[in-house]
């Protein structure tokens, strides 16, 4: 009985995060109509329904929801376990899976896993690119990569990378006979390129700070994008102003191919921390890379 319930939570848990018995049955390497056996027979041991099935979508009920919300955190424990007593041994091994923005992916972790990966062959490291403030424990990542201020007070935090600041900046073509920006304010009155963040739900509104005091301003233009390339790739392109990290752009404010203004309205801010849960039992793997991404000054 144990058994048997334990193999179709795992199926259930599955099914639950990936909304679909399709994605779900190719991550358990099973079929289809097995996963929807195991399923049923699972709800009639319980006598309740768990998922609400359509012909295009699976949903969880609230005794599903009420279910998974409390599995998930139990099986990440027993399978982070067994990963620590199958790493003991000489050389780190095993799976780091981490959440982070783009811009942090090419700024911070890539060049740090350039040196490392190769130094560690049994390290496996997966990487998910997204600007949504997951739940990384739900979502079942080891670790995620924020802005100091977006990380949670229950949270770990360690420092990766050091203070930034963002660019105000446009190529010259598209500012020829225009009258530059003097204050943030005047921003509204050109074609920027803007950024949609999932997890605030909507446009990103440009923050500048000046002597202490901190303005939001919210822009127009004719393109609203979702990753940092997709901005840089436009505003090389000529097709708006952008509001974009510093050390992106540097050598195009070098070279004269980017021009920028309000400078001293773009204070500098607390750069990138990785984070994971206190509670965590870590592999190896996952501690030696934390300590290679930890930021020295």
């Amino acid at each position: 009985m144990l058994k048997e319930n334990i193999n179709d939570l795992i199926a259930f848990s599955m099914v639950a995060q990936e909304k679909s018995f399709t994605r779900a049955a190719a991550k358990l390497g099973v079929s289809q109509s097995a996963l929807s056996h195991a399923i049923r027979g699972l709800e009639e041991r319980l006598g309740i329904r768990l998922l609400t099935r359509t012909t295009r979508s699976v949903a969880s009920t609230d005794a599903g929801e009420q279910l998974f919300n409390r599995i998930v955190p139990l099986l990440k424990g027993i399978e982070d376990e067994l990963t620590v007593l199958t790493e003991m041994k000489d050389k780190p091994a095993g799976t780091v899976r981490i959440t982070a923005a783009e811009h942090a992916v090419q700024t911070v972790l890539w060049p740090t896993l350039e040196r490392f990966l190769p130094d560690y062959p049994d390290i496996n490291v997966e990487i998910t690119v997204d600007y949504g403030l997951k739940d990384i424990v739900s979502e079942r990542y080891d670790a995620g990569i924020r802005l100091g201020e977006q990380v949670a007070k229950d949270m770990v935090a360690v420092r990766i990378g050091p203070d930034m600041r963002m660019a105000v900046v446009a190529t010259p073509e598209f500012m020829a006979g225009k009258v530059p920006p003097a204050v943030p304010q005047d921003l509204q009155r050109f074609n920027c390129i803007n950024l949609r963040l999932p997890t605030l739900g909507g446009i990103y509104a440009w923050e500048f700070e000046k002597a202490g005091h901190p303005l939001k301003v919210r822009v127009e233009g004719q393109l609203v994008l979702n990753s940092n390339s997709q901005i840089m790739n436009a505003l090389m392109a000529g097709l708006g102003m952008a509001f974009i990290p510093e050390d992106t752009v540097q050598e195009e404010l070098k070279s004269g191919k980017l021009v920028r203004f309000l400078d001293d309205w773009c204070e500098t801010f607390i750069g990138y921390y990785l984070y994971y849960p206190s509670r965590k039992q870590h592999t190896s793997a996952f501690a030696l890379l934390v300590e290679t991404l930890r930021y020295r000054g």
